[in-house]
């Protein structure tokens, strides 16, 4: 059956746990590939979707260059109506569908998801909002460093020593946290250019191109 309330992802958060694009999340909606019972569409439109549908999607697109999309679609056909009759802990050793000529293991695609969604639930309590930190701005746990800012820098492809180097409070693991964190939870709107950094803000790198280059490059 579907996880509710909290246990609901967001497209974004799906994409990280099923380790796809979230393009490919939204294709697995529309295109019919997933059981309705393992996402839900809001009355805002909003989607959310079941851990358990990441094993889906991630075997669906996976499996593409082995199989045909009909091989796909009845296997997890089959899948989805096995995981609503076995217990999770006899899925995790082995989950074998079997469809004439046809054999496929799912079990490591469900240890896959429970390490990621683990990961994702440890990256979420890293993180806080505070109103009396930084006026609520996400920040890491302890600490009074954006989390946006870090994922920023390892975007940016700055290395580890240097962003550790800027932000002394933190560890290695902080800072992968916090990348897979704003991956999954990506911030709200778009951050306006002449607003302050807030204070004990630190930009670790910044590019910026001359007016006289952006209007040539722009012509």
């Amino acid at each position: 059956m579907i996880a509710t309330g909290k246990n609901l992802l967001t497209p974004t958060e799906a994409a990280v746990v099923a380790s796809v694009s979230v393009r490919n999340v939204n294709r697995a909606i529309d295109e019919k590939i997933l059981p309705k019972n393992l996402f839900e569409m809001g009355t805002d439109g909003a989607r959310r979707l079941s851990a358990d549908a990441c094993i889906f999607i991630s075997f669906y697109f996976e499996a593409a260059n082995r199989l045909t999309s009909e091989e796909r679609l009845r296997i997890i056909a089959t899948a989805s109506k096995q995981l609503q009759e076995e217990t999770m802990s006899a899925l995790e050793k082995e989950w074998t569908i079997r469809q004439g000529f046809l054999t496929v293991d799912l079990a490591p695609f469900l240890r896959g998801l429970r390490q990621r969604l683990a990961k994702l639930n440890t990256a979420r309590e890293l993180v806080v909002e505070d109103p009396e930190i930084l006026s609520g701005t996400p920040v890491i746990r302890g600490t009074r460093v954006p989390v946006y800012y870090v994922a920023a820098s390892v975007e940016a492809g700055e290395s580890m020593a240097c962003i550790l180097d800027s932000y002394s409070s933190l560890t290695a693991e902080d800072v992968e946290l916090a990348a897979l964190y704003a991956k999954a939870i990506p911030p709200r709107g778009r951050p306006s250019p002449s607003r302050s950094l807030p204070v004990g803000a630190v930009i670790v790198a910044s590019y910026s191109v001359p007016r006289r280059q952006r209007l040539k490059q722009a012509s």
